[in-house]
């Protein structure tokens, strides 16, 4: 729906938005396995994001129309491995449904961001983070057969989990939010 609100939005006012950057997040799936906050059917849901990654290959290529969610996993109580094999799950299934609408990966792959969160065991979430990107780049080249290095590139955006941060203790979560950026 924020998709068709922004492209609304440039027609009206006459910006050319298809060359705004934008990130959208668009991961119905982590709706069903971590938050509960879905509106749609799974089949539905995933048919909305399949179709929005198509409309931006096609007509928005500066666009970033999914942003894979490892956060919410996590927050919903996910271990590290949890959280990376859920959100890997979730990529392989969207990955899938893109490809079947007929969108090369490597048309969408190098637009795909991924959104992981950040707990306070440094050096598991480097670990985690280290050991994410070599399992998407293994996906991205064995099982789907990536010929452009973009699309095996693991673009993240992260930040510390709500959850590792207290009301109590404002002046710590200076420290841990310190800290969560450095993983990172």
């Amino acid at each position: 729906m924020m998709l068709a609100l922004l492209v609304a939005y440039g027609e009206k006012s006459c910006f050319d938005y298809g060359k705004w950057r934008v990130l959208l997040r668009n991961d119905v799936l982590k709706e069903y396995t971590a938050r509960g906050t879905y509106i749609f059917p799974p089949k539905h849901g995933l048919r909305l994001t399949t179709n929005t990654v198509a409309y931006c290959v096609k007509n928005l290529p500066n666009w970033s129309p999914l942003t894979i969610a490892g956060y919410h996993i996590r927050e919903s109580g996910a271990t590290a491995i949890e959280e990376v094999s859920f959100a890997l799950a979730n990529a392989i299934c969207y990955v899938e449904e893109v490809i079947k609408v007929g969108v090369s990966f490597d048309k969408f792959a190098p637009q795909l961001n991924w959104l992981p969160g950040i707990h306070m065991d440094f050096f598991e979430e480097i670990a985690k983070l280290r050991a994410w990107r070599k399992l998407w780049a293994k996906l991205a080249k064995d099982r789907f057969g990536a010929e452009d290095p973009d699309s095996c590139k693991f673009r993240f955006v992260c930040y510390p989990c709500g959850s590792t941060l207290t009301a109590q203790q404002p002046l710590n979560n200076v420290v841990r939010v310190t800290l969560g950026a450095l993983v990172g």
